[in-house]
């Protein structure tokens, strides 16, 4: 990367399940220097503490307490193992739980929570307001980080974000059903895009990536394209 390439110090990254957000948008912050930010790595924080403190997701009243009572941070990985982000809860390292198949069951609920969404957001902006981050999540170009320097849209078709989630899950030797994964996404898509609140939508000054026909590593070239050129085309306007 050439020394006076511009780059933008807010980038956010949005797409449904399973485009690639996490993978693409984590190897570019490594390969910038950059921190990045999982904005649903929150919701799966409240989910879990819900779990494990037994609020009922029936409550959206009570899932909102336990946002606002609890504080959330994001860093690097403390542990140095590889992980993308470090998720605190009350300076407890909860990020080894949030990941589970209890947490992916409710996870949406929790998501959905208009009054959960509004307390996690001054924590989500917070995190972000550090500077050289890369935020992703399903809102961030629309809702959380309306102002960015960049917003990149990733998509990838249901089928192929299925059989992406499928082989992560083998890789890990985890239980995998390819026809439970898409009806799964299928209904994550669902009810991210059709919520009142902070629904799953491309930003209209968002740059549009289709990682259907693309590997990791060309996702993430093209997404490093769409960065290191970022300076340019807002010039050219």
């Amino acid at each position: 990367m050439e020394q006076h390439t511009i780059l933008p110090s807010t980038i956010a990254v949005d797409g449904p399940a399973g485009s690639g957000k996490s993978a693409v948008s984590f190897a570019v912050a490594q390969r910038l220097g950059y921190l990045f930010v999982d904005t649903g790595a929150f919701y799966r924080a409240v989910t879990f503490l819900a779990l494990e403190q037994n609020v009922s997701f029936d409550d959206p009243a009570a899932l909102a307490a336990l946002a606002r009572r609890v504080h959330f941070d994001m860093t690097p990985d403390l542990d140095n193992d590889g992980r993308q982000y470090t998720m605190l809860a009350d300076n407890r390292d909860i990020t080894p739980h949030i990941h589970s198949p209890a947490v992916d069951a409710y996870v949406s609920i929790t998501a959905a929570a208009a009054d959960v969404r509004a307390a996690l957001l001054d924590t989500q902006r917070r995190v972000a307001a550090r500077g050289r981050v890369i935020v992703a999540g399903r809102d961030i170009g629309t809702v959380v980080l309306p102002n960015a320097d960049l917003k990149i849209y990733l998509d990838a078709s249901l089928d192929k974000r299925a059989e992406r989630r499928y082989a992560q899950r083998v890789a890990k030797g985890e239980p995998a059903d390819l026809a439970a994964i898409r009806r799964g996404l299928a209904e994550r898509d669902t009810l991210d895009t059709q919520r009142d609140v902070a629904p799953l939508l491309r930003a209209s000054d968002a740059v549009y990536l289709d990682t259907t026909f693309l590997t990791l590593e060309q996702s993430i070239d093209a997404a490093m394209r769409i960065v290191l050129g970022w300076h340019t085309a807002r010039r050219s306007g």
